[in-house]
């Protein structure tokens, strides 16, 4: 428990201080606030009760369905995802301190867990937590923001109801921002905005506004206007409430409201309207009473909101700097308020029998038969960790799950919540919650269902877009003894990450991994030299180049002729120069190669007349298929000499 004084006093209270009578408790309260006279004594009580509460993760999984928030955070990166993940799990008292993304402190960002995550300040892997906000539980995933960990993005998404784009104040919409929307369109994932890093110079929330609405052509229009820009950012003014919220407080944990100053009071009816006449466009209620000029109050804009943010036709944008705490817990507030819950949200399995489209039935039961979709796998100390969406039914600890894909019957031996790295053991999990499973052998994308049903109602669901690998380095491990090591790692990483694939060419006999960029091809061997001990080289993968003909085109070539004709020191020798043209015949439906002897110089020994008389014929017409014309092989006879690829 933490008292926080508005300037820079912080008194940490052990963790039974609360643990006796309610009378002992409120006499030790009394005595500390006379101790602090200058503090704020309401926002001092309200974070001793939110930091004091235990995470009680039983009572997580049984949360009312109505109650449930899947949500992840994505954007371009370093658009602050990490620095916002980092504040909601302070406020929500999952964590008691913060700390800074790229680990100045010793410590580094929560859902940062890695060390080279930390030291390279980026989101290399994504993270999945879990708090309660005001009665809601949250379960949340911090994504990567760079595009080489694009499928981190991709596969979160696949299981999340709603998200939060987070965009950069002065950065705007970026390069990564497009490929983060049309992930969510392709998953059809409602979302809210959040404009990040107003504190920054060059930060403008109404530019961004206008890209989002020009570039990305989203329907969006801002719930609050910024007090002040760059360093002068003060704070925000609810458009609704018409209020302006300060954020005091070392941590900004103090929200102080206060009346709209008057010169911000034609500005907010503006953006009121502005922001009414949004949803009249895509909300049939309110565009009615817009038209008829009926008086349209808060209660109906939010439920409009809500409407328009689960059908994927509006977004409402936050304003805020994460950095500077200011403007987090209003977008906490927003998460409860217009993201959806499962039961809004339509899910679908195909059936394995008949390829039938199924609805979920998301009732919080353990009648309805289980279906949980493996979404992301890990490894750890007690073995393989598999992440875990369950969309129907019930998964509980102990019991027999069968995988759709391969027909294996597997039971469930440990089911934990996640807080990042760190794990809490649950007995059960219902539909619309997001655990990991830990002892389980599988894949990604696979799908578990209830063992005592039929095979002819098996189901699987959506699979995860993958993309293809775009880039390609050559790797070796340097010492030898290390080779169960390399190969080790080299499979782990494969099973975790999709869009990582290791190829041997055995041409040039040279191990080539593929993945989605330099960073992410780098990221894995220093993974292969910090977690397995393995030294590593990379490198440009060897090229084979090849001569190629195209049609029309000809070329000579000098070809020497070698036969041994009898006896010791009877042998010909023969130099030919051939000309070989290259042309389409329709008539073959391939290429065909013509090749010609110009003349030929005989030297050793006595000349074989049989032997002349093939080196003059050679292969006047010789049929060869595209595959064929490449690489000369200058074996065999004169004029025969082939083109392979």
């Amino acid at each position: 428990m933490a008292l926080l004084h508005p300037r820079s006093a912080s008194i940490e209270f052990y963790s039974g201080l609360l643990a006796g009578s309610f009378a002992r408790a409120a006499a030790l309260l009394r005595n500390m606030l006379r101790c602090l006279p200058r503090l704020n004594k309401r926002a001092c009580v309200l974070r001793c009760l939110s930091s004091d509460k235990k995470f009680d993760a039983e009572s997580i999984v049984k949360t009312d369905l109505e109650d449930i928030r899947n949500i992840g955070v994505s954007a371009h990166i370093d658009s602050g995802k990490t620095t916002v993940t980092e504040r909601i799990l302070y406020y929500s008292g999952r964590i008691d301190s913060i700390h800074d993304v790229k680990g100045k402190d010793g410590v580094g960002a929560k859902m940062d867990s890695m060390e080279l995550e930390r030291q390279r300040g980026i989101t290399i892997k994504s993270a999945a937590t879990c708090m309660q906000w005001k009665g809601k539980t949250i379960n949340l995933i911090d994504t990567p923001g760079h595009i080489d960990f694009t499928i981190e993005v991709e596969r979160s998404l696949r299981v999340l109801d709603g998200a939060i784009l987070v965009l950069c104040g002065s950065g705007g919409v970026q390069t990564q921002t497009y490929t983060v929307y049309n992930q969510m369109r392709r998953y059809t994932v409602p979302f809210i905005t959040f404009i990040n890093k107003l504190d920054r110079l060059g930060a403008c929330a109404y530019r961004t506004l206008d890209q989002m609405r020009n570039d990305l052509k989203v329907n969006a229009a801002l719930l609050q206007l910024p007090i002040g820009v760059e360093k002068d950012f003060e704070g925000v003014v609810d458009i609704l409430g018409e209020k302006v919220i300060h954020f005091e407080g070392d941590r900004g944990d103090i929200l102080k409201y206060s009346d709209v100053p008057v010169t911000f009071e034609q500005d907010l009816i503006n953006r009121r309207t502005e922001l009414i006449e949004c949803l009249s466009n895509v909300d049939e209620e309110i565009g009615e009473r817009f038209l008829m000029e009926e008086d349209i109050t808060n209660t109906d804009i939010e439920k409009a909101i809500k409407r328009t943010v689960t059908a994927q036709t509006f977004s409402p944008i936050i304003v805020g700097s994460a950095l500077k705490n200011k403007g987090v817990q209003p977008l906490l507030d927003c998460v409860n308020k217009y993201l959806p819950n499962p039961s809004e949200v339509d899910n679908y399995a195909i059936s394995i029998h008949d390829e039938e489209r199924i609805r979920m039935e998301t009732a919080r039961t353990h009648t309805n038969p289980l279906v949980a979709l493996a979404f992301k796998l890990e490894e750890n100390q007690y073995g393989q960790l598999t992440f875990i969406r369950v969309y129907q039914g019930r998964l509980k600890r102990g019991h027999a799950v069968i995988n759709t894909r391969t027909g294996e019957k597997v039971r469930v031996p440990r089911l934990v919540l996640m807080n990042s790295n760190d794990t809490q053991d649950v007995q059960e999990a219902y539909a619309g919650d997001i655990v990991a499973m830990i002892g389980v052998e599988c894949a990604s994308g696979d799908t578990f269902v209830t063992a005592d049903l039929p095979k002819e109602k098996h189901v699987s669901m959506e699979s995860i877009y993958v993309p293809e690998p775009v880039i390609s380095l050559r790797i070796r491990n340097v010492h030898t003894k290390d080779n169960e090591k390399f190969a080790n790692a080299i499979n782990r990483f494969q099973r975790e990450d999709p869009t990582f694939k290791c190829q041997f060419n055995a041409e040039r006999r040279e191990m080539i991994i593929l993945g989605m960029g330099e960073l992410h091809l780098d990221v894995y061997a220093e993974r292969i030299r910090r977690e397995y001990g393995c030294e590593v080289e990379t490198g440009e993968p060897t090229v084979n180049y090849r001569e190629t003909m195209e049609p029309g085109s000809a070329v000579d070539f000098e070809v020497t002729y070698k036969r041994q004709s009898g006896g010791r020191g009877n042998h010909n020798s023969s130099i030919t120069k051939v000309h070989v043209s290259l042309q389409n015949d329709p008539k073959l439906h391939d290429r065909t190669i013509r090749s010609y002897r110009r003349d030929h110089n005989s030297v050793g020994g006595l000349h074989d007349t049989l032997r002349v008389r093939e080196l003059h014929q050679g292969r006047s017409h010789t049929n060869y298929s595209d595959k064929e014309c490449g690489e000369r092989d200058g074996r065999g006879d004169a004029g025969r000499s082939t083109y392979r690829q």
